[in-house]
């Protein structure tokens, strides 16, 4: 092995006496290269909008979410929820009553959630991280926080005293239903907005737990759901068997990335996309080494038969070129990894580009799973395109 790979380096690195040939290494070398370095660059660009997209979530889903099995809600007694509070792991527990209201400003109309939260919230979610105008709302008045785009489509500011926003829902008891007066209204103040993300913004506002109770029509002891915040060590099938020895109705717990399954397979799926199309293209660029180690055989010819005459053997042979081949596709794509790496790391400590139309810089993570992947592939592709183009090395029918 140390003579073929020694044969192997030296046929690498020593310039071919034919200057076509070596335009031909420089190409398939570069190809190689660009493919790789772009397909480090395109996978930490994904790793980096998946980053951003979770900095979203992570800022208003909490780490896991107690939900009823069935059905919208469901009922837990004080001294229930702080049995919760006292499990082992958990660092805060917060309790939820959400659902939907129509809410009304100066004529303009829009559907949202509402989520009644308690005193609580804080622990769990940062409120005072969401907010960018005005405060969060006070736990004894009748105030609500919204959405940017809440804020947008109805055109309101904080602190309106000449117009409050209209929530109104259905009345859910029979008897005071009628067909004269089917809903219940109730005003309040915008205390602040927050901005998270266009969808988010449209579709929650943020109320106390007792403004919300008035206006669904709940009793004291109902909730749509109970938002942990949890020490990352804990375990989570320990934690659900925790809770489900605590509360005795059916449940169901899911985590922030539960929360964000959709994202995360539309994440997943163009990733997939990318690693595929990436692929073809390094297969498509090893074509280069492989007619450029072609090259290299039939130029070499002389030379394979002085080593015939010294005894080497077909296997020995192929192996040189086999090696060779290695050299040329891990060599560039060594470099390609590198070049990458160090666009990624410029991109990320001295953003370059910025996403269109804003001042904002294209999010990039350089990942070490990424560089594995990228020269596993380059390995594993090399070595198959190295092995093809030498299987007919000093075979009777072979280009000898």
């Amino acid at each position: 092995m140390r003579f073929t790979l020694y044969i192997a380096t030296r046929y690498f690195f020593t310039r071919s006496k034919q200057n076509i040939i070596n335009i031909i290494n420089y190409i398939a070398l570069t190809v190689v290269l660009i493919a790789t370095a772009a397909l480090l660059i395109v996978l930490s660009a994904f790793t980096g909008l998946k980053d951003f997209g979770l900095s979203f979530s992570n800022v208003f889903d909490p780490d896991f979410r107690v939900e009823a099995a069935q059905g919208k809600v469901f009922i837990l007694d004080s001294f229930t929820l702080n049995k919760i509070k006292q499990i082992e792991g958990i660092d805060a527990v917060t309790a939820i009553l959400e659902d939907k209201v129509f809410l009304n400003y100066r004529d303009k109309n829009h559907v949202v959630y509402l989520k009644g939260v308690d005193s609580l919230f804080n622990q769990v979610i940062n409120s005072e991280k969401l907010l960018t105008t005005g405060r969060w709302f006070d736990q004894e008045f009748d105030e609500v926080v919204v959405g940017g785009g809440v804020a947008q489509i109805l055109n309101l500011g904080v602190y309106d005293y000449n117009d409050f926003l209209v929530l109104t829902v259905p009345k859910r008891s029979a008897k005071t239903s009628s067909f004269k007066d089917p809903f219940l209204n109730k005003t309040a103040l915008v205390s602040g907005i927050y901005n998270i993300s266009e969808e988010i913004d449209k579709k929650y506002i943020f109320s106390s737990l007792h403004f919300a109770r008035d206006l669904f029509q709940r009793n004291k002891d109902v909730y749509s759901s109970i938002e942990l915040k949890v020490n990352p060590t804990h375990n989570r099938l320990k934690l659900e068997n925790q809770l489900r020895n605590k509360i005795k109705v059916p449940l169901k717990i899911r985590s922030r990335n539960e929360l964000n399954v959709t994202f995360f397979k539309m994440l997943n799926t163009e990733q997939m996309a990318i690693y595929l199309i990436f692929i073809l293209v390094i297969i498509i660029a090893l074509f280069n080494v492989v007619g450029a180690l072609i090259m290299m055989i039939l130029e070499k010819k002389p030379q394979m038969k002085v080593l015939y005459a010294m005894g080497a053997k077909p296997s020995e042979i192929r192996k040189i070129f086999f090696y060779l081949g290695g050299m040329i596709s891990w060599f560039g794509g060594g470099i390609g990894v590198l070049l990458g790496s160090i666009l990624v790391l410029l991109q990320t400590y001295y953003p370059f580009l910025r996403v269109p139309g804003t001042n904002f810089p294209y999010p990039v993570r350089l990942e070490f799973l990424n560089i594995v992947i990228v020269f596993s592939i380059l390995f594993i592709l090399g070595a198959i395109a190295s092995g093809w183009a030498t299987v007919r090395v000093g075979k009777k029918t072979s280009l000898l």
